[in-house]
């Protein structure tokens, strides 16, 4: 054997039981998945860590935080993220809009938290009080929805108040300030905005909403990430049944993850009862209502059948 030789021989040797002495760790570390997971303030992550619900995941988890459904929307359509918690009324903007996206899970909730509040002071008393006002909401929002709804249910057009989109803390902001008459917005905003006694609610969505919110997810993930998604909604689902056998724990952990008061924390937690759900045919024409109310307002150009929009293949039993 040349020098040569055998110096190439001593490379490819040491090459390979450089490999060899990698950790089984490491090696195994590089080919878990990666689920990129969109989360809203006070959701997700935080119902996770508080229940010890990503314990023993077999994939790695990279988070995003969104402060509305709309950005968190658009994170889904760039790819940017594989899932995430959004509201029907949002779900369906992204979806005229054309996003790759289904919703995986569904979930009924009590909809008093997602309402139009106002001023302590303010003289409003009823939703017919907003024809000619000011209502800071985002556009496209659970709040948008709910704020059509309830001027619409007192007789008004949606023409008939004058709306201005803003994200959640500029339009918190915009009301305590007065350069608006309303905010529409969701929890935990309203619970916080209730215990800090900055607003009051003027009309909430009982009655309005059927408290609808889903687990979404982008085509690509669902084809390319399915187990990790399904495994990922059950720990959710589990994480839900446990923060209600926790109420105190739970809201404790919740206040100190999102920064808000513990007693906004467990007020907006309490009152949400928050309920998995199958993906039946309720839920399918409950969000054909909303898809249909969107239209009759002039919010979305086309009719959108929301059938091909879901995924009924995904687990939520606890």
């Amino acid at each position: 054997m040349t020098q040569a030789s055998r110096r190439q021989f001593i490379t490819h040797t040491l090459a390979g039981a450089t490999a060899l002495a990698l950790p089984t760790a490491l090696l195994h570390a590089q080919s878990r998945p990666v689920l990129k997971a969109g989360d809203q303030k006070g959701g997700l992550r935080a119902l996770l860590e508080a229940a010890g619900g990503l314990e023993g995941l077999a994939y790695d988890i990279q988070w995003s935080e969104f402060p509305a459904a709309a950005p968190l929307a658009e994170a889904l359509n760039a790819g940017a993220v594989d899932s995430g918690p959004i509201g029907d009324a949002p779900l369906i903007f992204a979806l005229a809009a054309g996003t790759r996206v289904k919703a995986i899970g569904a979930n009924r909730s009590d909809s008093y938290g997602t309402a139009v509040l106002v001023r302590p002071d303010s003289p409003l008393k009823t939703a017919a009080d907003l024809k000619g006002k000011s209502i800071a909401t985002n556009r496209g929002s659970i709040g948008h929805y709910v704020s059509l709804k309830a001027i619409t249910t007192a007789g008004l057009k949606p023409e008939d108040v004058n709306f201005r989109f803003l994200a959640p803390a500029d339009a918190k902001l915009a009301l305590t300030q007065g350069s608006v008459d309303a905010w529409a917005t969701w929890e935990p905003y309203t619970a916080l905005a209730e215990t800090s006694h900055h607003a009051r609610v003027l009309v909430s969505g009982r009655g309005l909403l059927p408290g609808l919110s889903y687990l979404a997810a982008t085509d690509a993930a669902i084809a390319a990430k399915r187990p990790v998604l399904q495994d990922f909604l059950q720990r959710v689902v589990k994480a839900q049944a446990w923060s209600y056998r926790n109420v105190d724990a739970f809201s404790a952990t919740l206040a100190r993850i999102i920064g808000i008061p513990p007693e906004a924390a467990k007020l907006q937690f309490e009152r949400r009862q928050q309920n998995w759900v199958p993906i039946d045919g309720q839920v399918i024409a409950d969000q054909q209502r909303t898809a249909d109310f969107y239209h009759q307002v002039g919010l979305i150009k086309q009719p959108l059948d929301v059938r091909p929009t879901f995924d009924a293949g995904f687990a939520t039993s606890a």
